[in-house]
Parts: structure tokens; C-alpha cells; sequence
């Protein structure tokens, strides 16, 4: 299934926890937003929620800059939408910087009526 990341859109965030969630309206999003960051939540991205729906992946604080994820794959069944996403870590010698990280991905899908299933491979 086709799909847009648009994680760069979303800045500065820190997600202080693993966000599993998908949006279908820039109300919710923004009411998301401001109670995960009271006084600091960014601005939602442009969506055109009419047609399309948001979906934030994030796994909390990391250590440093070695730390990423990837969507590993966008697949649509015939009951669901299954989003699988791989995280990075750093292996021991990596030129990494010492710092405080919070790596999310916000893509964005077509609508759709199915049920959503968010998996970050490595995790229960």
C-alpha cells in the first residue's frame, strides 16, 4: 500500500513513551499533541484529512544519535492495513553523539474503513 512519510513535517517533538496511534482528523492530532507536550506541541502537519489518515509511530527516549526507525512495510489485506516498522540501534563502536533522541515516523495513508494494525518488529 502506498504511503507518504511526512516525519520531517512534525518538529521539535519528544514522544516520552511508545505512541502506537493513527489520527483521522487534525482535531484529535492536535488535542494528541497538546496533552502529550502541554505548552510546546507543534503544529499538525498539512493533511488533507478528507482523504487521508495520519499515523505516528514512536518509541520513547534514546541515548544517541544511532537510534532510528524504518518502515519496513505498508501491507493492506482484505480485512486490514498492517504497518511494520524496524527499529535501528547503534552497534558497539558506531560513531554515535551522546544524547538524548526521541526517533518517531509520522506517515500518512489513504483512508480507509479497515482495521489498523501497528507492529514494531522486536517488540511484543
Amino acid at each position: 500500500m502506498p504511503y507518504t512519510d511526512i516525519s520531517t513535517e512534525l518538529h521539535p517533538v519528544e514522544f516520552p513513551r511508545l505512541v502506537r496511534q493513527a489520527f483521522l482528523d487534525r482535531a484529535a492530532f492536535a488535542d494528541y499533541l497538546a496533552k502529550l507536550m502541554p505548552g510546546r506541541a507543534p503544529a499538525v502537519p498539512q493533511i488533507d484529512f478528507s482523504r487521508r489518515e495520519a499515523i505516528l509511530i514512536a518509541v520513547g527516549p534514546r541515548s544517541s544519535t544511532g537510534y532510528a526507525l524504518r518502515i519496513v512495510k505498508v501491507r493492506e489485506t482484505s480485512n486490514r492495513i498492517a504497518v511494520t516498522v524496524r527499529e535501528r540501534t547503534p552497534s558497539l563502536g558506531e560513531p554515535v553523539v551522546a544524547r538524548l533522541t526521541y526517533p518517531f515516523r509520522l506517515i500518512t495513508i489513504p483512508r480507509s474503513q479497515k482495521r489498523l494494525l501497528l507492529h514494531i518488529a522486536g517488540r511484543p
